[in-house]
């Protein structure tokens, strides 16, 4: 297994990001920096930044861009095909 060394500055603005974006989940926030979604999740905790757990229950301020609408679409035809 092998271990990265980011510097302090780049996990301050992972954590930063994942902060600005408190509708999204750590996974989707993570690819973005591409690191793995646990060693973001490990930041923020270590940050004290942890987020709050209703942020997915909130409505979005602005309706769907039809990108979005179609993410969306396309996750719910994915998950019908789970076991």
């Amino acid at each position: 297994m092998v271990t990265k060394h980011y510097p302090p500055g780049f996990k301050a603005d992972a954590v930063a990001l994942c902060r600005s974006h408190p509708e999204a989940t750590i996974r989707q926030v993570a690819t973005d920096p591409g690191v793995n979604p646990e060693t973001l999740r490990n930041w923020v905790r270590a940050a004290g930044a942890n987020r709050p757990r209703e942020r997915r229950t909130e409505a979005p301020a602005e309706p769907p861009t039809p990108l979005e609408a179609e993410n969306v679409a396309l996750r719910k035809k994915l998950a019908c095909r789970c076991p």
